[in-house]
């Protein structure tokens, strides 16, 4: 049987109109603040989270689905699809416990639904590097492809895309514990403005300038340098609270990098939560992923 769903996270930061366009299923994570907890975009919703943000002295925190949520999630897509196969791409094992928990959901159902056959892969990344994957995995299955050759068309565009993104402060990330490499430019960036990748899915270092608008012409610089003159066919701007910034940013986008299709995207609530406000970056795919 050929046909299957694809499924993803809450951190996929995919365009509501393309979720809607797909007819996508994403499993929430979770945002945890004052004794409350709330779902990733769905009772939490990103103009609530940053204004919080900004006025709340409390902080949260964040935590993927339980196993026991991935079981109702699989089931209840099996039965909505009609199918016995489910394609789950998701968050960086490395940034979160996502696929930790899918995983042992999958463990259970293996057992209690012998019928249902779930793949889970990595992406490695987040945000819409974690997206582009995911539209890769569902345009191959809207190809009529099987899973398997769903599977490989996301670990071609896992190959082929990259994140690169600029934050007014490293501050979240580290709170959050998702500082990766980064954790490196602590202490000698209080004053400069760091320019960060997704690179073996985790938050790594490239660059540290002086001044916000440097960082930015950098983060299309070294975009730039990776597509080594291509035209990427898909983009997105991905952007917390930066609004005084995003007009130009966009316009260096369309410019310098001039993809075919380009989405503004803003960092959801669990993701916000790590990034902080300010940030704002790329996501793109070096090569032809289907789109």
């Amino acid at each position: 049987m050929n046909h299957f769903a694809v499924v993803t996270d809450s951190t996929s930061n995919l365009p509501p109109e393309l979720v809607e366009q797909y007819a996508m299923s994403l499993i929430p994570l979770t945002v945890h603040w004052g004794g409350e907890s709330y779902f990733d975009g769905v009772t939490l919703d990103a103009d609530t989270f940053y204004q919080w943000l900004q006025t709340r002295k409390d902080f949260p925190t964040t935590s993927q689905p339980s196993a026991g949520a991935f079981i109702d999630f699989f089931q209840k897509v099996a039965k909505d699809k009609g199918t016995d196969t489910i394609l789950g791409v998701f968050i960086s094992s490395e940034l979160s416990g996502t696929i930790a928990s899918a995983m042992q959901a999958r463990g259970h159902l293996y057992e209690t639904r012998p019928d249902l056959h779930i793949e889970i892969v990595d992406s490695r990344s987040v945000s819409m590097g974690l997206g582009l994957a995911v539209l890769a995995a569902q345009r191959a299955a809207d190809g009529g492809t099987s899973v398997e050759e769903a599977i490989e068309a996301v670990k071609r565009c896992q190959e082929a895309t990259h994140v690169i993104f600029a934050v007014d402060t490293l501050e979240f990330l580290h709170r959050g514990g998702r500082i990766g490499g980064a954790a490196r430019l602590l202490g000698s960036a209080l004053n400069l403005k760091p320019v960060l990748t997704v690179a073996d899915g985790r938050i790594e270092p490239l660059e540290k300038v002086r001044t916000r608008a440097k960082s930015l012409r950098r983060v299309i610089e070294l975009a730039e340098e990776r597509l080594d003159g291509r035209r990427p066919k898909e983009a997105a701007i991905i952007q917390a609270e930066a609004h005084a910034d995003l007009g130009k940013f966009k316009e260096m986008v369309r410019e310098r990098l001039n993809p075919e299709r380009l989405y503004t995207v803003t960092l959801s609530p669990v993701l916000g939560t790590h990034g902080g406000p300010g940030t704002l970056g790329i996501a793109f795919c070096t090569e032809d992923t289907g789109a």
